[in-house]
This record gives structure tokens, C-alpha cells and sequence, in this order.
């Protein structure tokens, strides 16, 4: 077995395990949890450690095996520069999660099978080079995802969660359409995803690559989620428990704009190049919509999740970027391509650990409305610092990895297409409503909920804290993933110019 397959694997074996065994003890639960996630996040870190670049079109750390032979589909798992940083930081929100939930006492030894089953899917989805491989991991985590939320979720939880599986469900179904098309059109047939990259299938066929691209993008759209396929997500993250948003916003959003990167681009260029301004003006939509909707919000929670709707515009933004004025500016493209990922991880650092602050406000009284509360700085000091550092990382404060990622991607995008500039207008939009947050919730006179608001106790520190510290050393020292993701992104502007 590969290292690769042991980091998918190990957290579905230790499911099974929490599933088969029933006198394993709650916090016995809780502990195996927190042991699997530090041990994956070692493994990975093993990884990132012996990682060379592979070059065009191919992955370090390869394995395949023969799964399903007649219609020449492999179990085919390997890393590239795109993918690793997706891989270290789903490890990394995962252990975020297992420590914040050591408090928890509802159904632990449930809980913590499915997070770990959800664990391991999502690793999966971001080592699969394989489409049938791709979409069976990415499928499993919206059951997974599906049963936390109506599991362990509060207010209307079992609607926001029928909600969520329907929306994303039938988006992956139209992802499975694009991946039988391009298995129908491919010669010789293959689900294999470098193959696919090679052959580029459907570069004489605008008509049908271009409705091939659709079914995939649609797929896609729903988990990113864009406007207008986002309306499934708000509902979701308020009624879901902060683990549950927490893993959500970092790591299940990643597998649509993640999907846009290793899939559509790479495969169907041509198509993507014909679709490229109708995706820049979702960019730029959803960035503007998401950023104006979450300044209308007074519920805390419901904030954040349209935060979400912005950021991953800037991703769809840069994305269709990269598709326009292919005979030129490569440079400019592969920049925003580099953005694109570095954004990735960047907002799954961070909007873990928001959702995760804000589990602890729900968790001490019971509600999101920032109305309910005021002065809160008083009594918490330690939450009102770490609420902070989250909310300027997330408005793209200089020396935090939010900066890194959205310079990149205005510089690359305006580079290839100065309209996008458009899209800036989403950071001072952010900005405000972080700040009026931190006014209404922090500031001021202690009154309301804030009375009596008990600070970060250990494991809620221990779990937002290190979210953090990681999004400020990529702020600081934004080399150290750079290294690992431009070389990947340049084979990408490659391979859309062909």
C-alpha cells in the first residue's frame, strides 16, 4: 500500500472500527479521533517533505490498480502541486475539528465515525486521477456531510440538511453526465484522468465539448457554490454544528473549484476558453453578491457563509481568467491560477476557524444574533483576539495568506482582463462588514449575551489557534506553499494554450 492510500484509508478503517466495536467509551471515541488526525497530518507532512515536482501532466507519489477494466477505469491516486496543499490543509482542519469536539458529548462514538469517514473521502476526492474515482469520493462526502448536519445540528437541521443533499446531489449527477461524456468521446475510452489531459477529447467539437463542459461545470458550481447555485449553503452552515460548518467551508467547497482545476481546464481547454467570460462574470457576480447579501446579515453564522459565496467568486474569477487572451500573458495567467489555489487554502484555513468561533458563541448562549451581544472584549479577551486575526485574514490584511492569495489573483486576472478589476469593490465590502462585526460584538459596553461569556477554554484554543498561526505563516513566508504550487499552475496555462 502507498503512503497515498494509506492517508484515504486509514481514517476509513478506524470508522469502521468505532462502528464495529460498541464498547468503545466516549472518550475513547474522542481521543482515537485526535490520534487519527495527527497521524494523517504527520503522513502528510511526510509527503509535503519528499515532494518533487512531477512535471506536465504527471503526479509524485503514483499508484493504480486495475478496478473496473471494462471501460478502463483504475484506482489512480497521486499528488501534484495543485493537490498537495489541498491535502495538508483538509488534514489540518480535520485535527482543528477532533480537538474542538473533545468537549462534545452528543453521540461521540457516532460522531466520530462519520468525521472520519468524512475524512477519509475527502482526502480522496484530492488524490483521485481517476474520474470514476474523483466522483464516487466526492459523492460519499455529501452523504457524510448530509448525516452531520441533520445528526448534530440545531434549529431546522434535518430541512437545511435535505436541502443540501438535493442541491448538491443533483449537481453531481450532472458531473457524472460531463464524465460519461468524456469518456464516450475520449479515444481510446478512459476515465483516467492524465490520459484524458493528454488526448484532450472533443478539441475538434466546440459544440459538444462546450455542452460536455457545461454538465461539468454545472456539477462543480453546485459544490462551490456560485450564484445562483448557492442558495443551498446559508441554511446549511447556520444549522449545521460548528465541526460540521467548519469542514464544510474548508474542505467540501474545495472539491468544485478544485474539480475546475484538475478536470475541466486540463481536459476540455478549448471549451473552457469558449466559456471563459461567461465564468468571469459569475466570478464577478458571485464575489459582489456574496460580499453585499453578508453585510444585510445579522446573524452571525449566516455572515460567514455568504463570506464564503465571495471568496470562492474570486477563485471562479481568476479561474475564467486564465481562459481569456490564451496567445499571451501566460505569466499573468499562471499567477492567477497560483492565486486561485493559494485562495483555496487559504479560506479553508480561515473559515474553519470562523465557523469554529462561532460554535463557541452558540455553544455559551445559544444564539448568532449579533444584536444579542456587546462589549464583548471584556470577558473574552482570547476570543475577541482570535475573532480578529480571523475576520482581517478574511478581509485580506497584509501579512496573513487571505493578502497572498487575492493579490494574486487581481494581479493575474487584470493582468489578462482589466474589467475584473470590478471585483475589488468585494474587499472594501468585506472589510465592512468584518469591521461593523467586530464593532457591534466586541466594542462598547458588556451587555446582553456578553454577560457573563465564559473565554477559550483549552481545546477551543487549541483548535483555532493553530488555523490561524498556519494563515499568518503563509502571510508571512508565502514561499513556502508558493514553491510547491507554481510549477503545477504553469503546466495549467500550458496545457490551456495547446
Amino acid at each position: 500500500m502507498s503512503m497515498l492510500s494509506l492517508i484515504v484509508f486509514l481514517p476509513l478503517v478506524a470508522a469502521a472500527v468505532m462502528v464495529a466495536v460498541p464498547s468503545i467509551g466516549s472518550a475513547a471515541a474522542r481521543w482515537a479521533w485526535v490520534a487519527v488526525s495527527a497521524v494523517e497530518l504527520v503522513l502528510v507532512g511526510v509527503l509535503w517533505a519528499g515532494y518533487e515536482d512531477p512535471g506536465p501532466n504527471e503526479l509524485a507519489f503514483e499508484e493504480q490498480v486495475p478496478w473496473i477494466p471494462g471501460v478502463n477505469s483504475s484506482y489512480h491516486v497521486g499528488v501534484d502541486g495543485l493537490s498537495l496543499p489541498l491535502l495538508a490543509m483538509t488534514a489540518f482542519v480535520f485535527l482543528a475539528c477532533a480537538i474542538y469536539a473533545l468537549g462534545d458529548s452528543e453521540r461521540p462514538r457516532a460522531q466520530t465515525a462519520l468525521f472520519l469517514f468524512l475524512q477519509g473521502v475527502s482526502l480522496g476526492v484530492f488524490v483521485a486521477a481517476d474520474l470514476i474515482l474523483f466522483f464516487v469520493f466526492f459523492d460519499l462526502s455529501i452523504v457524510g456531510m448530509y448525516f452531520v448536519i441533520a445528526g448534530w445540528g440545531h434549529g431546522n437541521a434535518a430541512g437545511s440538511a435535505l436541502k443540501f443533499f438535493l442541491y448538491t446531489f443533483l449537481g453531481s449527477l450532472a458531473l457524472l453526465l460531463g464524465f460519461i461524456g468524456l469518456y464516450v468521446f475520449s479515444d481510446p475510452h478512459t476515465f483516467d484522468i492524465p490520459e484524458l489531459v493528454a488526448a484532450t477529447p472533443l478539441q475538434d467539437s466546440p459544440l459538444t465539448g462546450g455542452l460536455v463542459l457545461a454538465a461539468i461545470l454545472v456539477g462543480l458550481a453546485v459544490k462551490t457554490p456560485t450564484v445562483p447555485f448557492h442558495t443551498w449553503l446559508p441554511p446549511a452552515h447556520t444549522d449545521a454544528p460548528a465541526t460540521g460548518s467548519a469542514v464544510l467551508a474548508g474542505v467540501l467547497l474545495k472539491m468544485g473549484t478544485y474539480g475546475f482545476v484538475r478536470i475541466a481546464i486540463p481536459i476540455l481547454p478549448e471549451a473552457w476558453r469558449g466559456w471563459a467570460w461567461v465564468i468571469v462574470v459569475i466570478g464577478i457576480v458571485s464575489v459582489l453578491y456574496g460580499a453585499l447579501v453578508a453585510l444585510a446579515q445579522t446573524n452571525l453564522k449566516r455572515m460567514i457563509a455568504y463570506t464564503s459565496v465571495n471568496h470562492m467568486g474570486y477563485i471562479i474569477l481568476a479561474l475564467g481568467a486564465v481562459g481569456l487572451a490564451v496567445d499571451d500573458s501566460a505569466q499573468a495567467r499562471s499567477v492567477a491560477i497560483t492565486g486561485a489555489v493559494v485562495q483555496m487554502v487559504s479560506h479553508g484555513l480561515i473559515t474553519a476557524a470562523l465557523f469554529l468561533l462561532a460554535g463557541v458563541m452558540h455553544a455559551r448562549s445559544g444564539t448568532y444574533e449579533m444584536g444579542s451581544y456587546g462589549g464583548l472584549a471584556a470577558p473574552a479577551p482570547r476570543y475577541a483576539a482570535l475573532f480578529a486575526v480571523a475576520a482581517f485574514a478574511s478581509l485580506g490584511l497584509p501579512g496573513l495568506s487571505g493578502f497572498i492569495a487575492e493579490f494574486q489573483i487581481f494581479a493575474g486576472s487584470i493582468a489578462v482582463a482589466p474589467v475584473t478589476a470590478i471585483a475589488l469593490l468585494g474587499i472594501l465590502i468585506t472589510a465592512a462588514l468584518f469591521l461593523r462585526a467586530l464593532q457591534q460584538v466586541f466594542t462598547g459596553h458588556t451587555q446582553g449575551q456578553s454577560t457573563g461569556f465564559a473565554d477559550l477554554r483549552g481545546r477551543e484554543l487549541w483548535s483555532v489557534g493553530p488555523l490561524l498561526s498556519l494563515s499568518l505563516l503563509i502571510g508571512v513566508l508565502p514561499q513556502v506553499l508558493l514553491v510547491v504550487i507554481e510549477p503545477a499552475s504553469a503546466s495549467v496555462v500550458d496545457l490551456i494554450g495547446r
